[in-house]
């Protein structure tokens, strides 16, 4: 049982990266986010013998997680809402770099999402789960988590106004000064 115990506290320890990014993504909030973590790290360690070795730890724990999060929404009730970004404005810094300036609007465009398609396409996009492994997770079928994702992405593109592959990468006046380069 000691070697159970240590294997089990080692993949436990190997998954806090992704549970912390999957929390983020779910409450908005790195505070909350790492309350999250540790809420469900303390709980998969106490029902460690419920948990079968050789099945998927990494998902048991995202449910963990996912059933936490809901949970605490429940009892919050209603939360005060930054939907014009008034709150966010004030707090935040602007970026001194194009990536920086992206990341931002995804982000921003995410949080737009209804929270089941922001669910599905962090565990399947930045999560790296499977379909399969996302519909057990978040207690739906395969065809559920496909739907969501589907138009997540569709909703996604049009709010940062994507139309293809050369939206993506650097602007057209940066291409050209990076061409200009290539060719000297």
């Amino acid at each position: 049982m000691a070697g159970h115990d240590a294997t089990f506290k080692d993949d436990l320890i190997k998954a806090i990266p992704s549970l912390r990014a999957f929390a983020i993504s779910l409450s908005q909030r790195n505070d909350r986010a790492d309350d999250l973590v540790q809420e469900t790290l303390v709980k998969a360690w106490d029902k460690q013998a419920s948990f079968q070795m050789g099945t998927n730890l990494k998902a048991w724990l995202f449910t963990i997680l996912r059933n936490e999060f809901y949970s605490q929404m429940r009892k919050r009730g209603r939360e005060v809402q930054d939907s014009d970004g008034v709150i966010t404005a004030g707090v935040a810094i602007h970026p001194g770099q194009q990536g920086a300036i992206d990341l931002k609007d995804f982000r921003k465009a995410l949080e737009t999402l209804p929270e089941d398609q922001r669910e599905a396409i962090i565990l399947i996009g930045a999560s790296g789960f499977s379909y399969e492994e996302a519909a057990e997770i978040c207690g739906v079928a395969v065809g559920t988590i496909k739907s969501r994702v589907s138009r997540a992405r569709t909703r996604l593109q049009e709010i940062l106004g994507i139309d293809g592959e050369g939206d993506f990468g650097p602007d057209a006046i940066s291409s050209q000064v990076l061409g200009s380069v290539a060719v000297v």
